[in-house]
């Protein structure tokens, strides 16, 4: 049995997210948009809440499709509400087409949102070496700076503690402890 970080426990579902996902750098932009939203629906709640419902999420939010999320009238975000499929919280609901809004004039404005978030860590994942999840901060200046200048640009549910985690999920920060299988894994897919 493989040695894992402690926060994926025994339960399948994170084992599997925590081998094949986690901290594994994403540059793609739908996957990008992806978490974003997920991310913000966790605010508040465990990760494996939202990971038992992701499945949902991406039937009810067209495969992310950013497009087409940020076309949602306010007829379908409340037809969303009523589906127990996704974490039914307004707030959390309709951030979901604003932040596809925010998201379309970033990736104008800079080609890409890979390029845009990926920038902040010269394009390269930062590799902590953590020995467990005491030492790890919820946040840091890095997601401060990165969740204020969202918030500039109109993104909602993109606090630092928010960004931190996102950050971890997408590979932009390797925080695999360094007694954990991945982290020599994830530092490899960085170089």
């Amino acid at each position: 049995m493989p040695k894992r970080c402690q926060w994926c426990g025994d339960d399948d579902l994170y084992q599997r997210y925590h081998d094949e996902e986690w901290g594994v750098p994403c540059r793609n932009d739908a996957e990008l948009f992806e978490f974003l939203i997920l991310e913000g629906a966790q605010a508040g709640l465990a990760w494996i809440t939202v990971l038992r419902k992701r499945e949902g999420y991406r039937a009810l939010f067209d495969g992310f499709d950013v497009n087409k999320v940020a076309r949602y009238t306010d007829a379908q975000l409340d037809r969303l509400l009523q589906n127990p499929a996704i974490i039914r919280n307004r707030l959390k609901v309709y951030s979901a087409r604003q932040n596809a809004r925010a998201f379309l004039k970033l990736q104008n404005e800079f080609g890409s949102f890979s390029d845009y978030i990926w920038a902040y860590v010269d394009h390269k994942p930062l590799q902590n070496r953590f020995t467990s999840m005491a030492d790890m901060p919820a946040s840091t200046e890095l997601s401060d700076r990165i969740s204020k200048d969202l918030k500039k640009r109109g993104f909602n549910f993109v606090g630092s503690t928010i960004m931190y985690a996102y950050l971890q999920a997408c590979g932009l920060v390797n925080d695999h402890t360094i007694e954990c299988y991945r982290h020599r894994a994830c530092k490899k897919l960085a170089q």
